[in-house]
Formats: structure tokens, sequence, C-alpha cells
């Protein structure tokens, strides 16, 4: 083999991509930007003040589904603003909202509970439009819940295209 034919047998893994890796556009960054949860949990912000008075009920509620405070030393990789003073000093916290975080589990158990709400609604509200199919000069079938979606028109078969 000449000097010029030599194939190059290195592994493509072993190459780096940063010249061609493309450029990350400019975007303005979020008032609620926040840190990773931990493995088993999820971040959600929730309302510590409303019109600039503090809102006890609300923090204590959620405190009593499962959800815990995100204190800003927890995550001193990640830079977050945090309640200065007060009760709820040191906790991260963004304009009248404090970082939470809460289980998995509990998500998919509230989840869980809402949807069953809605369906118990849904058929309630069935059962009641069907006693008004008592009489028989007006029959109400019962609904169908179901979505369809078509985009155009449909296409008979034959149609050349």
């Amino acid at each position: 083999m000449t000097e010029q034919m030599k194939i190059d047998r290195s592994p493509r893994a072993s190459g780096t991509r940063t010249a061609e890796a493309r450029k990350r556009s400019w975007t303005p960054p979020t008032r609620l930007d926040a840190p990773p949860p931990p493995p088993g949990f999820k971040h959600r912000w929730i309302r510590a003040e409303a019109g600039g008075r503090e809102d006890r009920l609300n923090i204590a509620g959620k405190l009593r589904e499962g959800y815990e405070l995100v204190r800003a030393e927890e995550h001193p990789e990640f830079v977050v603003p945090s309640v200065e003073d007060g009760r709820h000093a040191g906790v991260i916290g963004v304009g009248g909202l404090l970082l939470a975080r809460v289980p998995d589990e509990v998500v998919e158990e509230r989840n869980a509970y809402y949807q069953r709400q809605t369906q118990d609604q849904i058929t309630a509200i069935d059962n009641d439009m069907m006693k008004v199919n008592a009489h028989s000069s007006m029959v109400i079938e019962r609904p169908q819940r179901k979505s369809r979606t078509s985009f155009g028109s449909p296409k008979t078969s034959g149609e050349d295209e």
C-alpha cells in the first residue's frame, strides 16, 4: 500500500465533534430555573405569598401532602435565588414561590385520585342523562366519548394521486 491509500482504522467515538457541533442559540433565562431533582422526586414551585401576604395555608397544605422545601445549600453548584430572611430563610424561592420536592409515588397517587374523581363525575352526569331518558318520546342515547382527528377529506378508492 502506498502512503496515500492508508485507511484510518481508529474508532469513530475517539474523534471529537466540537468543531462540528452546532452553536446553541441564546435564549433568555427563565425566572423559574431550578436544579434537577434527585432520583425518585419531582420539583414543584408552590405559592408562598399572594398579593404581598404570606399564604401559610397553602404551604401547610403542601407540606401535609408530602412536599418538602428545597434549601439552597443542597445545590451549591446551581446558582439560584433564595429567601434571605423569615421563616423560610435559605429555601430556594422566586417572587412569592418556593421550590419544593415531592416523591414520584405521591405524584402518581395524586394523579390517580383526580382521574377517579373526574371519571366519577362523568359517570354521574351520564346516569342523570339516562334518567331523563325514561320518557319514550325524548330518547337520548348514551354519549360516545371518542375523539377523532382527520386532516383533509377521506379519499375514495380508485382516485388517482
